[in-house]
């Protein structure tokens, strides 16, 4: 059977695989999120981009898409894909301990905001129905952009996603809702909107208990065939048979994915599912964002920009302060806050649903309608554009406004350890000083890092130590011992000398890279100089000989002769009296 190679098919394949395959790499080398490339795809690619000159270059055909309602429904499977996505990462335990953000502080967020929006609008002309369904519209926030920059498990994370799954469930809702304010509904949409919310719960009620008997017996057979295309079959199956559920009692298939995500959740196959899902719903993820590119018309945005800009930015203020203040009053830090309030602040792909509904109840105008969803796509293109600019500005408002620990010398200030570096190992040492009730300052010159440190309780100092003002500002002096921790050979052994040229009898720690960096370290006159790579490296020598069946006795000799020899090359370079003790460090073996 021959194929038609110029079916719009191909061409529209040929365009998403393209950009899948060419986009994302390229604006990831640049630190720039893919999320901006797939909308500048579409722009380009669309109707009103080099999709408007196919007939006067049939070239172009090949390399544009001809027909965007066709690609819709796989924009559409991206969105569920990922709130499959997400209701994997949930399980039940941890929606109920979610239950006052939910439904306290996601529920205020959306009605206030909406409340805001319409009234504004209702005082520059719009009608009641419109002002409502306008207002509901532009308070959504985009779950398919801001859970995928900041995930579901970090603080910004967490307030963001129960606002945002508040939405998602309240969707279906709101979409009857503006049907029965629709001018020919009269009492017929409010019985409507009470006969699906009763089915909808319902239907949810039937899932929940058919889901956790029977989903675990579906991935048994699965996992037993061990054929991964049978896994991922069984796992589509479970998504799109949930979603058709709830759409067929006239709740979101949002809804239905999130469901069957949260109850394979709580089986053991959720990590197998998560793998064979996650490219499917990148890419579907992509052609939603391609589609929105597609609904941006530059030339109507150059006519109209005044009014555009107005709008984007009034909807963004307004969401912004409005989210901030709630999360405020519910006890989340000021940089929390303000950073879920600008990370939130521009309206969602959900958003062009209920615009649709509007318009289909004829409580707005379709050009009204056209207006916003232009106003829409601006505001999802400079999702990832608020986001850096509300981290920047909330780490420095962080920073600004946490209490600062006392450096060594105020007045006031108790003697105690300086670490310098918090990552991996300096959070490591701090925790374990705080636990013998040592007291410390640590330093560091990541403000992020410092920011989340004084979020959770560390007295921690934002600061450079390469600068030797900075370390004048420590007044090691007043010290009662200095550990460094950071991962730079150089800039340790530079400020281990410097100190120990101002401080003879301070205790200096430093954490070394291996045998070599540690004898430098000793040169420079750090007391200690533990090498990071040796102990494990001993340590997973004698468990590999004992799983091999080599004798404990000889094992140990053996790792204790290695451990003498570098000691002994140690003390050799480093010009040492005494070799210094490997596992037990002293002030007084330099």
């Amino acid at each position: 059977m021959a194929v038609e190679i110029d079916h719009s098919g191909f061409s529209d394949t040929l365009v998403i695989l393209g950009a899948a395959g060419l986009v994302i790499p390229a604006f990831a080398r640049f630190r720039i999120s893919p999320v901006i490339g797939f909308i500048l795809v579409g722009l380009a690619v669309g109707p009103a981009g080099l999709g408007s000159l196919v007939s006067q270059y049939p070239w172009l055909f090949y390399i544009t898409i001809s027909d965007p309602k066709a690609i819709a429904p796989f924009a559409e499977l991206g969105i569920i894909l990922l709130l499959f996505s997400i209701g994997l990462e949930l399980s039940f335990k941890r929606l109920w301990t979610m239950r006052t953000q939910v439904f306290g502080v996601g529920a205020a967020e959306l009605l206030i905001s909406a409340g805001l929006i319409g009234i504004a609008l209702y005082l520059i002309g719009q009608s009641v129905g419109g002002a409502v369904g306008l207002g509901l519209a532009l308070a959504l926030s985009s779950t398919a952009l801001v859970l995928p920059m900041v995930g579901t498990q970090s603080a910004i994370g967490r307030s963001a996603f129960s606002m945002l799954l508040f939405e998602d469930l309240a969707l279906v809702p709101i979409i009857f809702l503006l049907g029965a304010l629709a001018p020919a509904a009269g009492d017929e949409g409010w019985v409507g909107l009470v006969d699906t919310l009763l089915k909808g719960g319902l239907t949810i009620i039937i899932m929940l208990f058919l889901g956790r008997f029977t989903l675990p017996h579906i991935f048994s057979q699965a996992a037993r065939t061990k054929s991964p295309e049978v896994f991922l079959a069984a796992s589509l199956l479970v998504v799109i048979v949930s979603s058709l559920a709830t759409a067929i009692v006239g709740l979101s298939p949002i809804v239905g994915a999130l469901l069957a995500g949260i109850l394979i959740a709580e089986t053991e196959y959720h990590g197998e599912v998560e793998v064979m899902t996650a490219p499917f719903k990148g890419l579907a993820l992509g052609v939603f964002l391609i589609t929105v590119g597609m609904s941006l018309d530059l030339r109507v945005i150059a006519a109209n920009w005044s009014m555009l800009l107005l709008a984007v930015v009034g909807v963004v203020i307004v969401k912004t302060v409005v989210t901030t203040l709630l999360l405020r009053f519910s006890g989340v830090s000021r940089g929390v806050s303000l950073e879920v309030g600008v990370l939130m602040s521009s309206p969602s792909e959900t958003t062009l649903i209920v615009l649709t509904a509007a318009s289909a109840a004829q409580l707005i105008m379709p050009s009204t309608a056209a207006f916003w969803q232009i106003v829409t796509a601006i505001g999802l293109t400079i999702t990832p554009l608020l986001a850096r600019i509300g981290h920047d500005v909330a780490r420095r408002l962080e920073l600004a406004s946490s209490e600062e620990p006392m450096s060594m010398g105020e007045e006031g200030a108790q003697p105690a350890a300086v670490v310098i570096g918090f990552g991996r190992v300096g959070q490591m040492v701090c925790d374990l000083l705080k636990s013998h009730n040592q007291p410390f300052i640590a330093v560091e010159s990541d403000a992020d890092v410092v920011a989340e440190a004084r979020r959770n309780g560390y007295p921690i100092l934002f600061g450079d130590v390469s600068r030797a003002e900075m370390l004048d500002k420590l007044r090691l002096g007043h010290a009662r011992a200095l550990i460094l921790t950071m991962d730079d050979p150089v800039l340790s052994v530079r400020i281990t000398r410097r100190v120990r040229g101002w401080i003879p009898d301070l205790p200096i720690i430093v954490r070394a890279r291996d045998t070599d960096h540690a004898a430098e370290l000793y040169k420079a006159g750090a007391s200690d100089a533990v090498p990071e790579t040796l102990e494990s490296s001993l340590q997973l020598a004698e468990t590999a000989l004992v799983d091999l069946g080599v004798a404990m006795g000889p094992v140990i000799a053996s790792i204790h002769q290695m451990r003498e020899d570098l000691r002994e090359g140690i003390k050799d370079a480093a010009n040492l009296e005494t070799a210094p003790k490997l596992r037990k460090l002293r002030a007084e073996d330099a």
